[in-house]
């Protein structure tokens, strides 16, 4: 009987596999079998004549078998291709029935996810790194998985602690899929408090809704008109002044500072430079316009220099250390300070009303 399925897991596979399963998942350390059906899940324990590592691979063949034709198991070819969305697969479904978590893998990056296979895609294999790549998909953010991942990035964005990366991506991810209410905003937004990362997607994706805003700079509404006066003749960095004077202006500026004070590592410091710089570029014309603002509005000079100096931020401007050095915390702040004191001097410059 060595190397061969026990008749009774033999018998009870086939039984199985006649049903309409949507499915299924190996429990390694229990030696079970999980299966989802129409009905619920169903759990088989596995009986084995063999070496138990083998005998698993045993019933991945004999449910490759029968899900895709391929009685060698999951095809081998389709692991290079899972990781890049190049899976094309007219039913990504009977992947989901081998029982491999690379075939889940596969199933979790395929462009024609569905939010149905996606219910079955998490039932075979719930993880932060699938809740965040399937909430990517239109189809799921939509649909009724998609309020589900949501709520399970939020619930276990604290499990990641210190993976800063991580963090912002799955935040981005969070606000790009519509999926998160506004308490949930705000929820994710208060655990900036104990990790600043949070903020960053924040700035990235949406720089003009920002939760708990601050109020407008005081001096806004001695400013509003001949801002707006200038802005309707064409003038841009005057646009930008008056949408860096409003409350939402002032609290991307402020959670940029905030961000800066403490910066933990490289792509945090990299990602924030980048989001500032998208919100005030404006192209080549941003300089005759801050001088013709200069001009007109002497008293608003130093803003309108800032808002300019802005606009060229990216993260070119600590490229050249980075390119140098690994360094992540205090070490990487210390080094970094020359370039960026002219900066959080250009934003204070834009939080500060004119007497």
């Amino acid at each position: 009987m060595d190397d061969e399925l026990s008749p009774e897991d033999l018998l009870r596979l086939n039984v199985l596999m006649a049903q309409d399963l949507k499915a299924v998942r190996l429990d390694e350390g229990g030696l079970t079998l999980h299966a989802l059906t129409p009905q619920g899940e169903a759990s088989m324990p596995l009986h084995p004549t063999c070496r138990e590592d083998r005998y698993l691979r045993l019933v991945r063949e004999f449910l490759s078998g029968h899900a895709l034709g391929s009685p060698g198991g999951y095809p081998v070819h389709l692991t290079r291709w899972t990781r890049h969305g190049q899976l094309a697969s007219p039913d990504l479904g009977k992947l989901l029935l081998t029982g491999e978590p690379e075939a889940v893998t596969a199933v979790v990056y395929a462009p024609g996810l569905t939010d149905e296979i996606a219910e079955y895609a998490w039932w075979a294999m719930p993880s932060i790194e699938n809740a965040r790549l399937m909430l990517r998909r239109e189809a799921v953010a939509r649909g009724r998985m998609g309020k589900v991942l949501a709520d399970f990035l939020i619930e276990h964005l604290p499990f990641l602690q210190d993976e800063h990366l991580a963090i912002i991506d799955t935040v981005a991810v969070l606000l790009a899929s519509g999926a998160v209410d506004e308490a949930g905003r705000e929820a994710i937004w208060k655990r900036g408090r104990r990790a600043n990362s949070h903020y960053v997607a924040f700035l990235e994706m949406a720089p003009d809704n920002l939760p708990s805003p601050r109020p407008a700079r005081a001096d806004l509404e001695r400013w509003q008109a001949p801002l707006t006066q200038l802005k309707e003749a064409g003038n841009a960095c005057a646009g930008l002044l008056l949408q860096v004077l409003s409350g939402q202006g002032q609290t991307f500026l402020a959670t940029f500072g905030e961000i800066f004070e403490r910066p933990e590592t490289q792509e945090v410091v990299s990602r924030s430079l980048n989001a500032i710089g998208r919100r005030f570029a404006a192209g080549p014309e941003i300089e005759p316009a801050a001088q013709a603002l200069a001009a007109a509005l002497p008293e608003l000079a130093d803003d309108a220099a800032a808002v300019a100096a802005l606009g060229r931020v990216s993260e070119a401007l600590t490229a050249p250390v980075f390119a140098r050095s690994t360094a992540i915390g205090s070490l990487m702040r210390r080094k970094i300070e020359p370039l960026l004191t002219p900066l959080l001097r250009q934003v204070q410059t834009l939080l500060t009303a004119k007497p």
